[in-house]
């Protein structure tokens, strides 16, 4: 029901753009989008059925990761269908309510990937600091535990974000998102009243999980770099610092990544549109389709698991 030739209240019907300015190329753009897609839950399903399998893989170290690769399948799947319907098939209205649902899935999985890569973090710490004591500290319980509350945190988090836009929000300057899919400060931006609450919660939810998930994990390594150079033996040194060159590859592509969108969102005002909507969305597709290729390669038991499956 529009009010005027300038709001809209309460809309029903949200229209995603996709790529702004890049419309007459989006068919293309999303077929290396697809495969990126594709790889991704082949992967991540080959690394959680493999996980599941072998019983010699759970540790938490592996168990984490298994909850790492269900996280990558929920948030690829909560993009990439909506976006490829976009793309290919001319499909760009969402319902309100929906796009709110896929916000909030997106950055709940965001907050997740974050803690499980800090619980990651924290199992290396303990593992090559507290060798003798890994088994006795992080047992089967506590992983669990360290679980549920990495999701707990991540959808306390995110939920106000939708409250605070379905309740404060009733006028809209317009229907049209211009962006690939239901991004917090991209709904938010189409309100016809002050944001400047949501901005605030946005930042404050962004820099507490990133900020105390970033912190901890440079201090986690920091600790372990710092008891690994002084093993005595170079071979030592070497298989130590190679258990966790794996964790540090996707821990660097992740917070790289999403620095960059975080960032060029706010204050790339000078960025074309178009360069900072691609880059959102290969931040949130290419940790799902890097993560299982960088463990594949670089973890030796799952990598023997992999050969043995497809030898057999």
């Amino acid at each position: 029901m529009s009010i005027s030739n300038i709001t809209v209240y309460m809309p029903s019907v949200l229209t995603l753009i996709g790529i702004p300015g890049l419309e007459s190329v989006q068919c293309w753009i999303g077929i290396p989008f697809c495969a990126i897609y594709l790889i991704a839950m082949i992967g991540n399903s080959l690394l959680l059925i493999i996980i599941k399998s072998e019983g010699s893989l759970h540790e938490p170290l592996y168990i984490f990761l298994g909850m790492l690769g269900a996280t990558d399948i929920a948030l690829a799947s909560s993009i990439m269908p909506k976006m490829l319907g976009i793309f290919w098939f001319n499909m760009p209205e969402i319902y309100f309510d929906s796009c709110l649902l896929q916000m909030w899935f997106i950055h709940t999985f965001q907050c997740i990937e974050s803690g499980i890569l800090m619980a990651m973090a924290l199992d290396r710490y303990v593992a090559i600091c507290y060798p003798l004591r890994h088994a006795i500290i992080f047992t089967h319980q506590l992983v669990i535990q360290i679980g549920t509350v990495v999701v707990l945190r991540a959808a306390i988090l995110v939920a106000p974000c939708l409250v605070l836009i379905k309740c404060r929000f009733q006028l809209y300057h317009t229907t049209v998102i211009l962006h690939s899919y239901c991004e917090h400060m991209a709904i938010v931006k189409l309100a016809a009243a002050n944001v400047q609450v949501n901005k605030i919660y946005g930042l404050f939810v962004a820099f507490t999980v990133a900020g105390f998930d970033l912190t901890f994990i440079t201090l986690s390594y920091i600790q372990i770099f710092i008891t690994v150079f002084r093993l005595p033996q170079k071979e030592a040194r070497f298989k130590a610092f190679n258990t966790c060159v794996a964790h540090i590859c996707v821990f660097l592509q992740f917070y790289l990544l999403a620095f960059f969108s975080f960032f060029t969102h706010r204050f790339g005002s000078h960025i074309p549109p178009y360069i900072h909507i691609l880059f959102s969305s290969i931040y949130l597709l290419v940790p799902p389709f890097l993560n299982p290729l960088v463990y594949g390669a670089k973890t030796t038991q799952i990598r023997i698991h992999v050969v043995k499956m497809f030898c057999s």
